[in-house]
This record gives structure tokens, sequence and C-alpha cells, in this order.
């Protein structure tokens, strides 16, 4: 019996001790000097939101491999920061465990661990933004936000220094100091690189003490059984001057258009003391892409048996590369160096697309032919357009525009992963849009298919969206230049996105652009272009303004009639029907009178104000947007506006074009002339 009792109570004390090793601990002490411990989050006590949750290992997944998504993981109770209201922030420290998971050779964005006045984060950002800030508020000092950021994408509108850094963030993503990931060794003083996407775990200590107004950040492995003693960034800071009395600790973190994962294995945190030590052997394990098939295990054991037949494989082999490199060769310059992943190899892109065979192609354009492909290792849907190319000259700035526009991150923009060159040949790698162009919607369409009037109206929302980013909100002032509805793709929800940036230039914000080619397609080209040649983001207004009135009426902006070789232009017959008072027969009939009156009658005006004759009586991409969402009222449309816009705009348009451009019939083709490259992009 007694031996019974013994064993019981064994028992209990023995689950006593697993709730408390495997469960958050939070330590007794001062209610003020906050201390807890997480090996581990099963059944932990966070306060989750967006795509965080805790995996039935006990992972904290802060982001789930959805694309373009955010998440958010906090300790439910507030830190009371300062042991008097009017103190100094108290010392704090405090220790994770994190790993990166990607099905790609990249990831995006990253994560933060961060103290903030609130928990609520719902006017955040995805992408570059962290699920920190957003663009209106990143820089705000009244965001009261302490943050160490671990990111694997660089963005120059934010200063970082590379795709693989931690930085030390003040109300800001302009981090104050940054370092290359990785620690220094504390035998030799040397730094030794870490990969934040290596898919492998690491540890982070965040140490800030208040009488020197310090911040330190260190990185080791996970196999690394001490802190090293030379932090991997530093920077002095009065966080006194930033944080709340009260404030909130946690992570946050975003991806972008790559599959990526964000966990994080353990925490713990402590105030005026070294955070609380984790054993890390009792961590939940990071899960694997792709896990160690047993056949490999089979071969480990044979190999060193079958040395000969190696040998004989190893020769065979050699031939077999010589023919495949010849099969497969790249034209490669020592400067592409600089460029890193967003080069892919030719036999990949060979391979997803089947050998470029033509039950994959996806359409011929002016500009090469585009093909539908699965990339083999990442299994990523991409679209690779073929371009010949004649010349290394100028190719080098050429590419370094692709990779410039490849990092262009807007949800309205058809993503650009990056390029390949061959001899004569140039590949460019596209994000797949599954449903094709827009234009086949509104021209190929059947009964059953036709795009409804919500659908149009978020196309063009989203369009103009994707313009202001371009125009104004990137690091740079981006003119597309070749806007139409061929170009805009939609995505698996029917959403718009513009694409093709065959044309497109770049130049810095504040500089007057210089151009000497008339390029685009005729029915978008603003008439300015007859005179000046100076393509500006006026000139894409234009061609937005042609695009709203085609996808409302459901009519090319220039079409052959079936009488006498007459042409209809669009924006002529629109203001001809508004001058009549029936303004509304100009809706697309195959909607058959099922749209927003409101709407479209908003959109047929903001067409006719955009493509007005004169560039200066043309709003700005962001009037557009305020127009849109009714933040303020569009200007008055009057009979004597549409007959000035009439008789000027056939004045303007008769001017000066080239009489091969004038007399082009097409509205779908795109014209245009490059130095170097030919065929564009």
């Amino acid at each position: 019996m007694a031996m019974s009792n013994m064993k019981s109570t064994s028992l209990l004390f023995l689950k006593l001790l697993y709730i408390l090793l495997n469960a958050p601990s939070i330590i007794a002490g001062d209610v003020d000097n906050h201390r807890f411990v997480y090996s581990g989050f099963a059944n932990a006590s966070l306060t989750l939101n967006g795509t965080a949750s805790v995996t039935p290992s006990g992972l904290l997944e802060l982001t789930n491999g959805t694309i373009m998504s955010m998440g958010h993981a906090f300790y439910p109770a507030p830190l009371r920061l300062r042991d008097s209201p009017n103190s100094t922030v108290q010392s704090f420290s405090a220790f994770f465990v994190f790993g990166i998971i990607s099905i790609y050779d990249l990831s995006s964005h990253g994560l933060t661990m961060l103290v903030a006045p609130s928990n609520d984060f719902s006017k955040a950002t995805a992408v570059q933004y962290l699920g920190l800030f957003n663009g209106s508020n990143n820089g705000n000092t009244t965001n009261n936000i302490f943050a160490i950021e671990l990111d694997t994408w660089p963005n120059s509108e934010f200063g970082d220094i590379n795709n693989n850094h931690v930085g030390i963030d003040i109300n800001s993503l302009s981090s104050v100091q940054s370092h290359p990931a990785g620690f220094f060794n504390d035998q030799d003083g040397t730094f030794k690189n870490l990969s934040l996407t290596s898919q492998e775990a690491m540890q982070v200590w965040v140490d800030y003490d208040r009488e020197k107004t310090q911040v330190n950040v260190t990185m080791a492995t996970l196999d690394m059984a001490t802190k090293p003693k030379r932090p991997t960034v530093s920077a002095r800071h009065n966080l006194s001057d930033v944080l709340k009395d009260v404030a909130y600790i946690g992570f946050s973190s975003s991806t972008g258009k790559i599959h990526t994962r964000h966990y994080v294995l353990g925490w713990s945190f402590a105030m005026n003391s070294p955070a609380p030590v984790i054993n890390v052997t009792m961590l939940p394990k990071l899960p694997r892409n792709h896990p160690k098939d047993s056949r490999f295990w089979v071969l480990e054991i044979v190999l060193p048996v079958a040395t000969a037949a190696v040998i004989l494989s190893l020769i065979a082999i050699a031939f077999l590369l010589v023919r495949r490199h010849l099969r497969y060769a790249e034209v490669r310059d020592d400067w592409e160096m600089e460029f890193g992943p967003h080069r892919f190899s030719y036999k990949d892109l060979f391979n997803a697309t089947g050998g470029f065979e033509n039950k994959n192609l996806l359409g011929v354009g002016g500009f090469g032919r585009v093909y539908k492909g699965v990339l083999p290792r990442s299994r990523l849907k991409v679209a690779v357009k073929r371009v010949s190319h004649d010349s290394k000259q100028g190719m080098k700035e050429f590419i370094a525009e692709i990779v410039s526009i490849g990092r262009l991150q807007n949800r309205n923009l058809v993503q650009l992963l990056g390029y390949c060159r061959r001899k004569g040949e140039l590949l460019l790698v596209y994000e797949y849009m599954p449903n094709g162009s827009l234009d086949k919607c509104l021209y190929g369409k059947k009964d059953n298919d036709v795009l409804t009037w919500a659908q149009r109206f978020r196309i063009i929302r989203g369009i103009a969206s994707g313009l202001l980013y371009l125009h104004e909100e990137w690091e740079k002032v981006v003119v597309h230049r070749d806007i139409k509805a061929s170009n805009v793709l939609l995505d698996d929800e029917m959403n718009g996105r513009l694409g093709d940036f065959g044309l497109a230039r770049l130049y810095d914000h504040g500089i007057d652009p210089q151009t000497t080619h008339v390029v685009g397609t005729i029915g978008y080209l603003a008439p300015e272009l007859a005179r000046s040649r100076n393509a500006t983001p006026l000139t894409d207004v234009f061609a937005f303004g042609i695009f709203v009135l085609e996808v409302t009426c459901g009519k090319r902006p220039v079409d052959q009639q079936n009488t006498q070789d007459s042409q209809l232009v669009l924006v002529d017959w629109v203001i001809d029907k508004a001058q009549k008072g029936s303004f509304g027969d100009t809706v697309d009939a195959s909607l058959e009178g099922r749209y927003d009156v409101g709407e479209a009658s908003l959109a047929l005006k903001i067409g006719l104000l955009c493509s007005h004759p004169f560039a200066n009586a043309r709003p700005s991409m962001r009037q557009v947007m305020q127009y849109l969402d009714g933040e303020i009222e569009l200007p008055g449309l009057s009979l004597e506006l549409l007959a000035l816009m009439q008789n000027e705009g056939f004045v303007v348009q008769n001017e000066g074009f080239d009489p091969y451009i004038a007399s082009y019939p097409s509205s779908t083709t795109s014209i245009g002339t490059m130095s170097h490259v030919s065929g564009g992009r």
C-alpha cells in the first residue's frame, strides 16, 4: 500500500514538473519587474491577430505562408516600464529563438520584436512595413515604438544595408543602426555571417541599459551554449524619450509575394536583470519543406561499396554536363554579380516551361512570346517572356533598370521576379496571373463571362492605386508609358494588376525626364507627345483616362468601322453622347443595365477629365484616388468644356505625330524603339 502511494506521488510530481517546463511560466517577484519564460507555446495565453497562431507542436507561427499577409503576437499583460511616473524607462532584457522557412530561394519579408503602447496593429501594412507601420505613419515620433527587425528584403526606401540584416528601429523602419546578421567570435573577434533564410533556428538577445541608455542586440546559432560577448549591433538611444509608461511587448511579421513562414520557438523577458535562460533542447522543432527521403539513407550505405561504379558514373556525368552546358549556355558578365538572386538559370526556365512548348504559350506580342511555367524547386507559377536583344551596349543599365523594377512592391502591380540572358535573347520572369489579360475578358468574352460592374470598378480603382505608387510613393518616379487593357492582368480573384513594364522609364523625383522616342499604343498616346516626345506622369494619366473609358464602355479606344474604313475614336464618341444628354448610353451594353449609376457616371467623368488634351488640365493620380474614394468632389463637366475638349483634342491630335504613328490602325499593339535592346521588355 505504501509503495502504491509513493508511486502515485512520484507520478504526480513528474506531471507537475512537465507542466512547469513546457508551459509558459511567469516568475514571481515584484509586480513591476515582469519576468516570463515560454519554452514553446503550447497552451500559452497570448494575444494573437492576423495570420498568427500556435501550432500543435507548440511553435508560434506569425505568418503561415499566405502572400501579402501579416501576423502579431503579444504577451497578454501590459508592462509597467517605469518604477515611478517621472522616472526613466527601466533596464530590460529579452531572449528569443526564431526561424524563417521559405519554399523559394528568397524570403519576404521579415519579423520584429517590438515594444509598443498598444497591441492593436490593424492599420499596419504587410510587405516591407513588416506589419509594424504603414506609408502614412512610418517615422512619426508619436508611434512610441521600439523594435528589433530581422529583415530578409533590401528596401532602399528605408536605407536597408542588404537582404540579410538585423536593425534597431525607433518609430520607423529606417533603422538607427543595422548590421549584417551574424555574430562575433569570442576567441579571435572575427565576424561569422548567419543567413536568416537558412531554415535553421537562431538565438537573439536584446538588452537595454537605462544607465548607459544603450541597446545591444546579439545573435548566435542555436547550438551555441553561451551568448557572444560582443553584440551584433548596438545603439545609444534613451528609450525614455520613446516608450510610454505602460507598453506591450510582442512580435510582428509580414510576407510579400513569396510564400514564407516566420516562427518563434521560445521567448523570455525580465526587467532589471538578464532574461531567464531557456533550455533550447526542449523547444519545438522547425518544420522542413523537403524531408529527407528514406532512399537517401540507402544510398549513403551503398555508396562506399560502389566506388568503382561512381567513378564510371562521374565520367558519364561529365560527358552529359558538357552536352547540357552547350544546351543551356548563358551569357554572363562580371557586373551581373551585384544583381545576385534576381538572375535565374536558363536551365530552370527551360524546365519550368517544358522546353518552351507551344502548349505553354500564353500569348504573342510585339515584344516577344510569353510562356507559362512552374519553377522546378519552389513550384512557383511564373510567366516567362522571351525577348530578343542584339547588342551588349547599354545592357548593364537595362538590366539594372529591370532589377529596380523588380523591387516594386504593390498589390496592384505584376511582380517582375528576375531575368536570364542567352546569346541574342533576354528572358524576363514575372509572377503568373491565372485569369489572363483584361482585354480578353472585355472583347473575347462569352455571354456567361461578362465582367460585372463591381469587378470593373474594382479594377479601375486598383490600377489607379498602382499608378499612384509608381508616380509618387516609390523611391523613384516610374512612368509606365503603355497603360492599356491588354497590359492589365487578372489574378485568381479577378483583381487588376498593371504589368508589362517593357517601355517604363525611371527617374529621380524632382527631375525633368528627357526622352527622344514616342512609344506606346495608338489610342492611348497623349497629344503632347507629338510635340515634346517627353513621357511624364501626366501622359500616363491620359492613357489611364482612355483605359477607364474603355473598361466602362466596353469599346476599344480606336475602333475600325464597317463602312468606308472610318474609325470610331472612343473619347470623341463619349463626349458626343454627353453633349446630347445620353451619357448613360455609353456604358457597356453587355452589362444589360446591371451597374451602379453613380459609380459609372464617376468613372466616365474621371475618364474624360484624365484624357483632357491639355496636360495641365489633367488631375494627378493622387487626385484621381481622392475622386474615386469620395474624399474630394469631381469638377463639373459643362457643355462648353466638353466642346472645348472635342475641338482642341482634334487640333492637337493632328499637329505632329509621325505619319507612321498617326496612321497606325491598332489600339492593342505597342510601338516604339529602344536604343540598345530591340523589342523592349
